[in-house]
């Protein structure tokens, strides 16, 4: 995927609204996890992102900060992030509660 050609979200976009259920690709543009959750908005914005596992069910929930993703927008308007971050990576992050 090109993601040149795709638009950066600022931070007024940065929404549960905008980002939940939003894919996260790895570096080598392999789907890692899904956002599930955000926490906080604005300059103090995190996500719960569900690594692995099948359909939602056995992924492991984990927190980042948003200032860790790239978070954009492609051609069709469809929200999407990309991290330098690798899934066992992500996994090996601690367990997010809610």
């Amino acid at each position: 995927m090109d993601h040149s050609r795709h638009t950066p979200l600022g931070r007024a976009e940065l929404t549960a609204a905008n980002l939940e259920d939003a894919p996260i690709y790895g570096a080598d543009d392999s789907k890692i996890g899904t956002i599930s959750h955000v926490h906080g908005a604005g300059t103090v914005t995190d996500v719960v992102i569900d690594v692995g596992g099948f359909l939602g069910i056995g992924a492991k929930p984990v927190l980042v900060s948003v200032d860790q993703l790239n978070l954009m927008r492609d051609e069709n308007g469809e929200v999407h992030g990309v991290t330098s971050w690798t899934k066992e990576q992500l996994k090996e992050l601690p367990e997010h509660h809610h």
